[in-house]
């Protein structure tokens, strides 16, 4: 009877870390570290009285290599992105781009592969679009 019950409770063991270490590889390639996957680095307003608007990256300061903006309540007409590294220099990136409400810009590869962001600066037009102020949400990809 105890060898039955030590091969039960081994079979058991083994099993149940058979699925810990699959759901910890798991969790490793689709999403813990973000690799491969957009993450938020932050969302900001665009207003009518303004056209140029920075938004800071909260630490940790991760790596990162492509960017993309998602645009929310109105419309926005991006003319150009300033990126600075946590190293201080800056990358300009024209977007000149218009970017209707509920649409996203093209994925935008930053140059050096992953990089640690500070912050980004943008420039943009909303003259003549009367929805209201546009909500701009920044996403990283590891």
């Amino acid at each position: 009877m105890k060898t039955v019950s030590k091969k039960i409770i081994l079979a058991f063991l083994f099993i149940a870390t058979s699925i810990v270490l699959q759901a910890q590889n798991r969790n490793n390639h689709n999403g813990n570290n973000n690799v491969g996957s957009w993450r938020i680095l932050g969302t900001m307003q665009a207003t009518h009285n303004a056209d140029h608007d920075a938004m800071e990256i909260r630490g940790p300061h991760d790596s990162y290599r492509k960017l993309k903006i998602k645009v929310r309540n109105s419309p926005v007409n991006i003319q150009k992105m300033v990126v600075r590294y946590e190293d201080g220099r800056p990358e300009e990136i024209n977007l000149r781009s218009e970017i209707k409400e509920g649409g996203e810009s093209r994925v935008i590869d930053l140059q050096g592969g992953k990089r640690k962001l500070k912050a980004i600066d943008f420039w943009y037009d909303t003259k003549g679009f009367l929805n209201g102020k546009a909500e701009l949400t920044i996403f990283g990809m590891k």
